[in-house]
């Protein structure tokens, strides 16, 4: 696997060019493939003071609220946002390899039991002749090891390890925070099996719903299939040769795989409930995919309450946060389209003489999330706020209302935030007089009926394109595409992006299950599920069907983050044409 996370302790002064040995020696061994242990004796800490022990580990800040100050050799104390243990022994302290550098493990059940000595992956028995290769950490050795750099047995600590200045409270609610850190599988991990659920609401399309389902089971199966070749040792399969091979044990490999499902019924604002008695009854390791009506948020708020990961799930109107941690979006949804047209107008001649934006808004989720997107990039760009004009549910964007609002208003840009009801009456624009230079709409809120865009206005319309993108792609009926390259001849057909059907499920599902493989092979046995997101972070591109190229990183929890903006050809049979490249972050 190729580790992209940077380390942001190698730039101190002083420190060595490669510190993968010295790193090997401090607080820990990298842990291999997790083995059964015993419960570590409890911390006696309080909630409140794991809670600020936490705060100390993942943000650098102490309980007096100011930032943990770290003193290196030469320099006075700098503050610790940047040198928190987060930031290198990662959330679920299991550590990390990068460019050379070993992070080590600094979880419960490796800080405070003796490191043994290992010779070709077998533990040997410590005794007098054969010392362990480090004791256990105390609370005492703990402190000297933050505050001074030496660990147990006296060795000094690479300079990539921070000395913090603790004093013995601040020191003990850190310690008392870590021996829970990472110390017991987390729900949902049995001996022998890891369980996960998918959600579904009521109302889903059965076509989607069961072409997701039909996509799980079918992985589920095979995975299992896989696991029990791994642990039969009479078998000799390929499989079983290629695990061991990978020096890979039956723990990081063996445990097979189930997937419940949880059915939400009735209003949302009683979801919540719902899934924390599914979540008591049968609970589990996270959550994959999934699809319902409406909103995401509910599933949102309960998985970053409950600190369960959701990898995937099957919405567009996911929660816009910049902080929340346990769920990974494939996409931004609506909202990424409204950010994509703000950075392709940014700068555009039609808006040199100060000319207005103006945005007509549904009133629905999908219109709503479009022009928060705009807006809020807008105003990243330093513009000044679009006009906005509500179109009310239920009232449609006709000849009348259109040609009234653009007298009034004398927009140079109109961003037409409404689903397919408003072609018709944008044919108003046709004319020329009074029309705006730029109009925009959602490829993904028109649906299939992007292909119906009125001939007249094709020049002046811009689609905001989530999707991937081939060099020919024109309709055939309403929702499937052909893409042909450059001398016409057809490359293939397949189900046209974004008509929400049941290739598009199948589509999101197959890149769910793909993320998932890789993750279970690389917790290498670690069944935390903050190891599950940090192991996500180090994970490298994916391909995708339905986005062309899924990206990872350690903060990142919208996989697909952009779009191309795009026209129609004129003709019966239009094709798209590109106006950009992928428009990103």
């Amino acid at each position: 696997m190729v580790i992209s996370m940077k380390n942001p302790m190698r730039n101190l002064p002083g420190a060595p060019a490669l510190l993968a040995l010295s790193c090997c020696l401090a607080l820990s061994l990298f842990p291999g493939p997790a083995t059964p242990f015993a419960p570590l004796p409890a911390s006696g800490a309080t909630a409140q003071e794991l809670s600020l022990g936490e705060r100390i580990y993942r943000e650098g800040v102490l309980p007096s609220g100011k930032r943990l100050q770290v003193s290196v050799p030469g320099d006075a104390a700098v503050p610790g946002l940047t040198f928190c243990c987060a930031s290198c022994h990662l959330r679920s302290g299991i550590g990390v390899y990068d460019e050379g550098i070993n992070t080590p493990a600094i979880s419960g059940r490796i800080l405070f039991r003796p490191v043994p000595v290992r010779y070709k992956g077998y533990e040997l028995t410590a005794d007098a002749a054969l010392p362990p290769l480090r004791p256990a950490y105390t609370e005492a050795s703990l402190a000297e090891a933050l505050r001074k750099g030496r660990d147990p047995n006296g060795r000094v600590l690479s300079a990539v390890m921070p000395r913090y200045l603790l004093d013995d409270r601040d020191a003990g609610l850190l310690t008392a925070y870590l021996r829970t850190l990472s110390s017991q599988f987390s729900p949902g991990v049995g001996a022998d099996s890891i369980r996960f659920a998918t959600v579904v609401s009521e109302g889903v399309a059965a076509e989607k719903r069961d072409a997701m389902f039909s996509s799980f089971d079918s992985f589920f199966k095979l995975k299992n299939d896989q696991i029990r070749a791994f642990g039969n040792p009479l078998s000799g399969s390929r499989a079983r040769r290629m695990a061991e091979s990978m020096q890979l044990s039956r723990d990081a490999v063996g445990k097979s795989l189930s997937l419940v499902r949880w059915t939400l019924k009735g209003a949302p604002e009683t979801w919540r409930g719902q899934l924390e008695q599914y979540q008591r009854k049968e609970p589990v390791f996270a959550l994959l995919g999934g699809m319902v009506t409406g909103s995401w948020q509910p599933v949102h708020r309960f998985c970053e309450e409950n600190r369960i990961p959701a990898l995937f799930p099957e919405t567009d109107l996911p929660t816009i946060s910049d902080t929340d941690w346990y769920t990974l979006y494939q996409s931004k949804g609506y909202y990424q389209e409204g950010e994509g047209a703000a950075r392709f107008l940014n700068g555009r001649d039609e808006l040199s003489k100060g000319g207005t934006v103006l945005q007509l808004v549904r009133s629905s989720p999908e219109a709503a999330a479009l022009a928060a997107g705009f807006q809020q990039a807008w105003r990243e760009l330093g513009r000044p706020a679009p006009v906005t004009e509500p179109l009310a549910r239920g009232k449609l964007l006709d000849r009348a209302f259109l040609q009234e609002v653009l007298a009034r208003k004398k927009p140079a840009i109109l961003l037409v935030w409404d689903d397919a009801s408003a072609l018709p009456g944008l044919e108003t624009l046709a004319g020329g007089k009074g029309r705006p230079a730029m109009v925009f709409l959602s490829a993904r809120y028109l649906g299939e009926r992007s292909w119906s865009l009125p001939e007249s206005i094709r020049e002046v319309s811009y689609l905001t394109y989530p999707y991937v993108f081939s060099t020919k792609v024109v309709p055939v009926g309403m929702t499937k595409l052909v893409i042909k390259d450059d001398t016409q001849q057809t490359l293939k057909k397949s189900a046209l992006p974004g008509t929400g059907g049941a290739w598009e499920a199948m589509a999101r599902t197959r890149a769910v299950t793909q993320l998932l493989s890789g993750l279970l092979m690389d917790l290498n046995g670690n069944y935390y599920r903050d190891n599950l997101l940090d192991v996500n972070g180090m994970t490298g591109d994916q391909l995708d069907q339905l986005y062309g190229r899924l990206s990872f990183a350690a903060d990142q929890r919208y996989a697909s983050r952009g779009c191309f903006i795009v026209q129609l050809s004129r003709g019966a049979i239009p094709e798209l044409v590109k106006r950009s490249d992928w428009i990103g972050p």
